[in-house]
Formats: C-alpha cells, sequence, structure tokens
C-alpha cells in the first residue's frame, strides 16, 4: 500500500476541511473501512500463534509474547483496542501498519504482520520481539543503585539518531519519542516502536493535531499551539531523552530535583511551559522570533521570571560538548535546533 492513501485519510481527520461534521466522520469511516479490508485480505489467523503471556497494556491495545506455530519464532503480538465499533478501525493502528510496512532499518521494530482473531473486529499485528523497553532497563539500573556510563548512553542515542535520521530523510515523523517507546534486544540493539501518531508530511506544511507527544517530551511550539510543526519536534524530543538520560533517568522537564531526587511530574501544559522555562530560560524576540505571534504567548510569558539558561548548571559533570549539544537541542526556535542529520555528525556522539 502506498504511503498517501492513509496521508488522505489523516488530512480527513487531522485537517478540518469540511462544513459538515456528520457527512466527515461518515467519509472518514468508510475510508478506515476500506483500507482495513485491503490490509486484512489475506491476513492468517490468531489461531496460528500460540500466546505464551502478556507482556503490557497500552493506550492502544494490549501485547502479548507469542510463538508463531509455523515458523516457532517468538513474536509480540499487539491486539488493536477498538474503542467504539462505530468508529471503525483506529487511525492510529492504520497509521502504524500503513508506515511501517515502508519501512525498513534495523533500528526500527519489524512489523511481521496483521493477523485477524476470530471476530470481525478483532486484529493483531505481529512485531518482532525486543525483551524490553528503555524506560524498564533504566528502573532496573536505577534499583540495582547502578546508573548507565556515558559510552552505554552513546551507544543507545547513535541507534536513536540513525532511526530518527532514517523517517526524517522519508519525511516522516514519529511525535511519540520517549524511553518507553524505545525497544531493546538481548543483543543491545534498539527499535524504535509505537508508530501510531507517526505521519507523512507534505509541503507546504499542513496544520496537524497538536495532541501528539508525551508531554514532557513537548517540543514548545506544540505547546503554544502553532499553526504548523515539522521534524524539529522530535528533535526536541531526543534533546529530552538524552537529559533523560543524563539525569539517571528522570525527565528533565519533569523533575525538579531537591536533595535525593523528590520529584513532582507536571500535568499540564501551562506547568510544562514553566517547567521548560526554568530549564532554557524564557523565550524572547532574540531567541525565538516568531513567539510572540503564537497563540497565548504573551499569557504564557506572564506566568514566569527565570531568563537564565540553567543546562550547564543542572550537568555540572558534564563535557563543554555535552552541554552544547543540549543547548543546540532544546533551543526554543524550531528553526535554530540542530537537524538530526546534523546530530549524527557531531563530536560528541561520534
Amino acid at each position: 500500500m502506498e504511503l498517501n492513501m492513509i496521508d488522505q485519510t489523516n488530512e480527513s481527520i487531522e485537517v478540518v476541511q469540511s462544513e459538515n461534521k456528520e457527512d466527515q466522520v461518515n467519509l472518514q469511516n468508510q475510508g478506515r473501512e476500506k483500507m482495513r479490508r485491503q490490509l486484512l485480505g489475506n491476513s492468517r489467523c490468531v489461531s496460528d500463534f500460540e500466546k505464551i503471556q502478556e507482556i503490557g497494556e497500552g493506550t492502544y491495545g494490549t501485547v502479548y509474547k507469542a510463538r508463531d506455530k509455523t515458523t516457532g519464532d517468538i513474536v509480540a503480538l499487539k491486539k488493536v483496542r477498538m474503542h467504539n465499533e462505530n468508529d471503525g478501525f483506529p487511525i492510529t493502528s492504520l497509521r502504524e501498519i500503513n508506515i511501517l510496512s515502508n519501512l525498513m532499518h534495523p533500528n526500527i521494530v519489524n512489523l511481521k504482520e496483521v493477523v485477524v482473531g476470530y471476530k470481525k473486529d478483532s486484529v493483531f499485528l505481529a512485531f518482532e520481539y525486543c525483551e524490553c523497553d528503555i524506560a524498564n532497563l533504566v528502573d532496573y539500573i536505577m534499583r540495582r543503585k547502578e546508573y548507565l556510563n556515558l559510552a552505554e548512553i552513546k551507544c543507545l542515542m547513535i541507534q536513536l539518531i540513525k532511526a530518527v535520521l532514517y523517517l526524517h530523510e522519508n519525511d516522516i515523523i514519529h511525535r511519540d519519542l520517549k524511553f518507553s517507546n524505545l525497544l531493546i534486544n538481548q543483543k543491545g540493539q534498539v527499535k524504535l516502536a509505537d508508530f501510531g501518531l507517526a505521519r507523512k508530511i507534505g509541503y507546504p506544511l499542513q496544520p496537524y493535531t497538536a495532541k501528539v507527544v508525551t508531554l514532557w517530551y513537548r517540543a514548545p511550539e506544540i505547546l503554544l499551539k502553532a499553526p504548523q510543526y515539522s521534524k524539529p519536534i522530535d528533535t526536541w524530543a531526543i534533546g529530552c531523552i538524552l537529559a533523560e538520560f543524563l539525569n539517571y533517568g528522570y525527565p528533565i522537564l519533569a523533575v525538579s530535583i531537591i536533595y535525593k531526587f523528590i520529584h513532582y511530574k507536571g500535568n499540564n501544559e501551562i506547568d510544562q511551559f514553566k517547567k521548560i522555562c526554568d530549564l532554557i530560560g524564557k523565550p524572547s524576540k532574540r531567541v525565538w522570533p516568531d513567539f510572540f505571534d503564537l497563540p497565548n504567548s504573551k499569557h504564557l510569558l506572564s506566568l514566569v521570571d527565570n531568563t537564565y539558561n540553567n543546562i550547564e548548571q543542572k550537568f555540572t559533570k558534564m563535557s563543554i560538548n555535552c552541554i552544547d549539544l543540549l543547548n543546540k537541542l532544546l533551543a526554543w526556535d524550531p528553526s535554530q535546533r540542530l537537524t538530526v542529520r546534523y546530530i549524527n555528525l557531531i563530536s560528541y556522539l561520534s
């Protein structure tokens, strides 16, 4: 299936194009059902797999460790969650299937096949199996009162950057980069997963939905409801992930470090904006010329006081190169953030 098929459905969902909302919803559901039939035409049945154990429960479905009875391969079998039968096949799953079916990269999780269940609305995605995700790995290491050294962090970050570089070269943005979406197998190979929010971008840019990216990794332009956004939102999230590694596994923009890592997690966009300002200083016309053109920018700016960049104070043991990298990833102005291609070449990660 070509990527533009799903993009046409994305446009109808993310960009308000029809004055008649009921007609728009009906067209969306018809399009989803048509793609569902095309996707599942020659699919195997879930009875061809032996479920070993449940290994995860997420927003978009339950994940099982399973064995392919035909090949003996161990797979991760994700059951697609149908929130409402009348809504048709979930757009998040359509995006994930369509995008992953057109990608092939050693650091992107492999979607092996789409599998049907016993009921019409029961669908499973069979992925290559990975033993855990980075979130669980870091949590395990911390509970043992250990930590990842810089060489290990570099190894993991380089693999993430290679995966995102491949996406961006194909004009795809992931829109949900975070620890729990980075899987890792027994060989130490990182696999970027969960493409339910990913999409192919077009030019000129369209006004995509702001309901993307987990809050603590959300770029300022999304928080401020910028009319368009693009690849730099992934770059910001990469900066958050690197900072999280260097911060002993705590999300840097969800944490106030007091004594022994007593922390408070932000739970709304205003609080998140304040946390960003606490870390890199509040924005100005000089650092982000377009800031004051964005909705609510003046109101949000009135809520914060800090004008200083505190990255160097947060990471006192890091090298100058590392501090410079974080500053260039966590830049207010999207146009001033490093591109993923350039991150791949800089000395800190070489």
